[in-house]
């Protein structure tokens, strides 16, 4: 049966339709997608993409930042920052590189032209020098980054330069910032020093995060000069600032189409120290003066022909600023110049490069077997123990203020036939003594007996040993842990009475580490222990930094003392301790006008078979007010009485001149004095004179 050809056509007209109106529902569709999208592209991702857009058609480059400068307490510059001019290349792709490599390289035989004809002799540069600093080998920079060719140029290069523009394409010249030190060296190791960013991003973790930034502004530049060491480094980001910002449209031949626009660099902050210039000045001078003398006195007790280094701290008892830091010698900064040391400066002064008074230093001595044959900057404590060995004992019920020991001069402990002895120095004897007269003469054999012999034989205390809590005490005075200070690479010490426990036993352990031979310790934790003697119990933050303020002098940061730790001790505890200080022998102080507690220290190390003596001295001022605290280590400087505390009394002599034991600065009160002198000699004059008118 034949299907009905009209009802077939209806039924073809029928999908025609149907399709017909597909595709135009369809080509509908998709057109919406597309206004819409257009739309949102428009109107919604507009503004975005059209700032990609212009990010990928503009070239940054920065200008380095301004570095804060640092000041010590009375605003006087030790480190700071100078303007220079430098002279920057850019290499021009647009001629096709190779044409363009051509072409720098016919410039850099211009630019020596200049250098040579306008330029300081002293920073003349050849061909070679000049083709090297452009790089066109892009060894250190990419095409797009200006190259810094010379630095430091006069005024006559200046004018010659911008005359002559037009002739030098790719040429712009830069403000830029160059870090100068006080040539006094004033705390150098503190203030530390700079490097090149390129040389240390990768080898110093600090800086190798810088390489992640991406706000242009904060961007580090790789030739720009970066803190190493001290508080350059420490308050890096602070005294950094930001980069400026050249920027300017190009091409995709890397060609500027467009006027080029510069947001100017940000100045960082500046910092104001604790230290004071002329109290550190001193202590520097003191140092380096007392090692000289006893290097070549006469005086048995005096001489210490092998002293080569001197380390001083001075700190406030109540608020933990530290007034002087001295690790001695020292060098001059500025050796650093340009963020680089010559080779030969190096070898010169790689031994005082870095600060004694929180690490391990030592002299310069021709081989490393000759050096270690002596001690380093961190040393015993010797007899500067035994004030803590005497509240230890209080504190532990071990004695009491009324307890008292027969000196003998010596003290043996051990099994029979294998004795170990204690004696007192030069084999003194004294008697019946207490805490206090144990330590005004020093009695090794007290502290061995009372202290370190009872603790070890009392039983465990809440499940800790006597060294245990021997450890727990050294520790809340800041022995063998961190100071708190911040600085970089600070060391906690040497901690020798757990690993003389094991070897040895507990009982020698404690005895030899109550008289001070069980510990190696820091100039600056031996300065936190005295500040914390003297202010029964608090135990302050070194702090190096009075405020910090803006480029526009705004106070950013202000100065708040913190105590990390204290301990509560009876009154008659320290009192005790106090007692024995006020009467300990020494040397230097005589005639002073001012009271004062002491203890001296005379440490014996054994280094490559012979026995180093280093003289070690705490001292704190005035007795029942103290205002500051002061530590001299001189290690191989024999008996602290003699090779350290004079020292000491130059420091507290200056700080009294400058800043005044008592609150008012000495110099002063004396300029004070002689202004109402002179005033009142005046008044007199005057007086005379008017009586000589009335009598004629």
């Amino acid at each position: 049966m034949q299907d009905d050809p009209q009802k077939r056509e209806i039924i073809n007209r029928r999908h025609f339709s149907f399709r017909l109106n597909l595709f135009f529902f369809v080509t509908f569709a998709l057109f919406s997608v597309l206004i819409v999208r257009l739309a949102i592209l428009q109107f919604v991702e507009g503004p975005t993409l059209s700032a990609e857009g212009a990010k990928k058609g503009t070239r940054f480059n920065a200008i380095p930042p301004i570095r804060g400068n640092i000041y010590d307490s009375t605003g006087y510059p030790i480190a700071y920052s100078t303007s220079t001019q430098s002279l920057y290349f850019s290499i021009q792709p647009d001629m096709g590189l190779n044409a363009a490599v051509e072409k720098s390289k016919e410039l850099a035989v211009e630019l020596e032209k200049v250098f040579t004809k306008y330029g300081d002799p002293e920073k003349a540069m050849t061909v070679e020098d000049i083709i090297r600093q452009m790089d066109l080998d892009f060894r250190r920079n990419t095409i797009s980054t200006p190259r810094r060719i010379k630095s430091g140029l006069t005024n006559k290069e200046i004018a010659y330069f911008m005359e002559n523009r037009s002739n030098f394409k790719g040429i712009d010249i830069m403000e830029e910032s160059v870090r100068n030190y006080d040539t006094d060296s004033i705390a150098v190791q503190l203030v530390g020093y700079l490097k090149k960013y390129k040389g240390v991003r990768e080898t110093v973790d600090f800086y190798n995060e810088k390489t992640k930034e991406k706000d242009e502004t904060l961007k580090y530049l790789e030739e720009e000069d970066v803190g190493m060491d001290g508080l350059e480094f420490m308050y890096q980001d602070v005294l950094r600032g930001k980069n400026g910002l050249k920027s300017y449209p190009v091409n995709n031949a890397e060609r500027i189409i467009g006027p080029m626009q510069i947001t100017n660099p940000e100045k960082g902050s500046d910092l104001y120290l604790t230290i004071n210039k002329n109290v550190q000045l001193t202590t520097e001078t003191a140092i380096m003066d007392q090692l000289k003398k006893i290097t070549t006195s006469t005086n048995k007790y005096e001489r210490a022909e092998y002293a080569k280094t001197g380390f001083a701290v001075a700190m406030e008892v109540d608020t933990g600023k530290v007034v002087a830091m001295a690790s001695m010698p020292d060098y001059d900064p500025n050796i650093w110049s340009g963020g680089r040391i010559s080779a030969e400066d190096y070898e010169n002064f790689q031994n005082v490069l870095e600060n004694g008074t929180i690490r391990s230093v030592y002299g310069k001595y021709d081989t490393k077997a000759e050096r270690d044959k002596h001690p380093s900057s961190i040393v015993f404590l010797g007899s500067t123990m035994k004030p803590l060995s005497v509240l230890v004992g209080l504190n532990e019920k071990l004695f009491n203020t009324n307890t008292y020991y027969p000196d003998t001069g010596a003290f043996s402990f051990g099994k029979k036939g294998y004795e170990r002895i204690i004696k007192n120095s030069q084999g003194h004897v004294y008697g019946n003594i207490d805490g206090a007269g144990a330590i005004e003469h020093s009695s090794n054999p007290f502290m061995a007996a009372m202290v370190g012999n009872r603790l070890y034989m009392r039983p465990a205390v809440n499940g800790k040993s006597g060294v245990e809590i021997w450890d727990d005490y050294m520790k809340q005075f800041g022995l063998g842990v961190l100071t708190g200070s911040g600085l970089p690479n600070e060391s906690k010490g040497v901690i020798g009475y757990f690993s003389e426990a094991e070897r040895g036993s507990a009982q020698s352990a404690l005895i030899f580490a109550s008289f001070g031979q069980q510990g190696r310790y820091t100039t600056l934790q031996l300065a936190q222990y005295a500040a914390m003697l003297a202010n029964r119990g608090s135990r302050m933050k070194p702090q190096f930094v009075n405020e910090i303020k803006d480029s526009d002098g705004n106070i950013v940061q202000g100065y708040t003392p913190e105590v990390l730790n204290s301990v509560d001790y009876p009154v008659e505890y320290w009192k005790e301790i106090e007692l024995g200080m006020s009467k300990v022998s020494v040397q230097g102080f005589e005639g002073v006008d001012y009271t004062f507690r002491r203890k001296t220290g005379t440490s014996e190390q054994q280094v490559a078979g012979r026995t180093a003596e280093n003289a070690v001295f705490i001292a704190y001022a005035p007795a029942d007010h103290p205002k500051l605290a002061v530590a001299v280590v001189i290690p191989d400087g024999g008996f602290g009485a003699y090779g350290a505390a004079p020292i000491a009394r130059k420091i507290f002599d200056a700080y009294d001149q400058e800043i005044g034991l008592n609150g008012v600065p000495k110099k002063k009160a004396v300029n004070d004095e002689a202004s109402t002198s002179t005033v009142g000699d005046e008044d007199a004059a005057a007086t005379n004179t008017g009586e000589a008118g009335t009598s004629q």
